[in-house]
């Protein structure tokens, strides 16, 4: 078989899913951010098995009927299975919440903003400057540094 055409494989980037309120329930004490198109919710796991990821997706009654959040869900199953193995961490449960551009954005869009908020979710707290020193300087015009 040629190379060029199989499969790449996931590498120790196994994909599951989330099925039980409560699993969905822990990945929301996590850390979260929010797209047009998706609210992400991380938690690390404590499964034993830590080379997986594990994904669920949800949409809410205000999106709209069981066809349209339907919809929804499926653009964002489709979405996060281009995007997670490339920049999803094993050990990590997640949620995708559908909003409503997860319906009408354009898919590139819908990916970038999976990938915005993967990026995110898995941002180092301390490196962003969100100290009372940093939000001081911010109001008076000035950097972090100086």
């Amino acid at each position: 078989m040629n190379e060029s055409t199989e499969q790449p494989q996931l590498s120790r980037k196994t994909l599951s899913r989330l099925k039980v309120r409560r699993e969905f329930l822990r990945a929301a004490k996590g850390r979260k951010w929010g797209t047009t198109s998706a609210v992400l919710q991380a938690n690390a796991t404590m499964s034993r098995q830590t080379d997986a990821m594990r994904i669920g997706f949800t949409a809410t009654k205000r999106l709209g009927n069981a066809v349209v959040r339907n919809r929804a869900k499926r653009r964002l199953r489709a979405a996060a299975a281009d995007v997670f193995p490339e920049l999803g961490r094993p050990g990590f449960d997640y949620v995708l919440i559908a909003r409503p551009g997860a319906l009408t954005q354009p898919y590139k869009l819908l990916l970038d903003d999976i990938r915005e908020a993967l990026k995110r979710v898995h941002q180092d707290r301390r490196s962003k400057g969100r100290g009372r020193a940093s939000q001081n300087a911010r109001r008076r015009g000035k950097t972090a540094q100086t």
